[in-house]
């Protein structure tokens, strides 16, 4: 019988638990479903008012993935969602605003992805990312040279910068502006920054998505801050075959990087990560009425 667990006062239905998702270390949807209700006081601040595109990999990163935006069919009746404007005409999208949503979604398996702006305010940014991409044979740590040039770089313009894991192989730097920006605005001066990095540091950096160009140096996209474009969501999982996790770290972590894998964290590592640091992010998010603390109960005979 299909398990159905009651998450403060919503029947959430969940499925497959043993299923292997992330296959080289045997990591099941149970174990997925594990973490994201455990690390759903950092996530949700993240998600809450961002309607969330999907990249959904439910065979695991060998089977087929692929990328919603619309309300996947089936979305159940109390899950927010909201017309968002977008170029080939409105389209509706859901919004993870609590826990028994954040548990429908898992359930999917996917990556959340959201934009730099708040539901309230289409296209009016609140954040600024740069998206910090390492050419073979370059690698995070030429990622955190660059992100430390660009954190100076933003401090010189009075902007205080974060950093966080993609979860894959590059560096994301995350930043608040004074107030909320049309995201063209944002676009255009992340570029300038992207360009400036590469005429300072042409060994390098990259400002251009050409294949040619990226060997061995970073590629700083700032077309992220487009509107219609979205980033993996801090401490969402990504679709590998380790159960890596986009992962808030601190400055001191940046600066020391000397081997990739120091920057490469687990599912696993997340709470004990948390229990040290807080959400190393939570500057960035945008106040809110507190939350009860989530309650979480399996239905008798479900």
């Amino acid at each position: 019988m299909t398990p159905i667990t009651e998450v403060e006062g919503r029947r959430v239905v969940l499925s497959n638990l043993e299923k292997v998702i992330h296959p080289a270390t045997g990591f099941t949807k149970g174990e997925l479903l594990h973490y994201y209700a455990t690390t759903a006081d950092a996530l949700l601040p993240h998600l809450r008012d961002r309607p969330v595109s999907f990249l959904r990999y439910p065979d695991g990163p060998d089977g087929q993935l692929f990328f919603a935006k619309n309300m996947p069919p089936g979305t159940p009746d109390w899950v927010t969602t909201a017309h968002v404007p977008r170029s080939e005409g409105p389209a509706r999208m859901v919004l993870i605003q609590d826990l028994p949503s954040l548990m429908w979604a898992a359930n999917l398996v996917t990556e959340f992805h959201t934009p730099q702006w708040l539901i309230d305010a289409p296209g009016e940014a609140d954040r600024l990312v740069l998206d910090l991409d390492p050419g073979h044979p370059a690698t995070i740590v030429e990622c955190c040279e660059v992100a430390l040039w660009l954190r100076d770089r933003l401090a010189a313009d009075g902007i205080e910068a974060y950093a966080k894991t993609s979860g894959s192989k590059g560096l994301h730097l995350l930043a608040a502006p004074a107030a909320l920006t049309p995201s063209g605005e944002i676009t255009a001066y992340a570029k300038e920054l992207a360009v400036e990095a590469e005429r300072t540091l042409p060994h390098l950096v990259v400002h251009r998505m050409t294949r040619s160009l990226r060997p061995g140096k970073v590629f700083v996209d700032y077309s992220q801050n487009a509107a219609r474009k979205t980033t993996a969501t801090p401490y969402t999982l990504r679709a590998r075959r380790e159960p890596t996790v986009s992962t808030p770290v601190t400055w001191e972590e940046v600066a020391g990087c000397t081997e990739p894998g120091q920057l490469t964290f687990g599912a696993g590592d997340i709470e004990s990560r948390l229990d040290t640091y807080g959400d190393l992010l939570s500057p960035l998010v945008p106040p809110h009425p507190p939350q009860e603390k989530p309650s979480f109960q399996r239905i008798p005979g479900c």
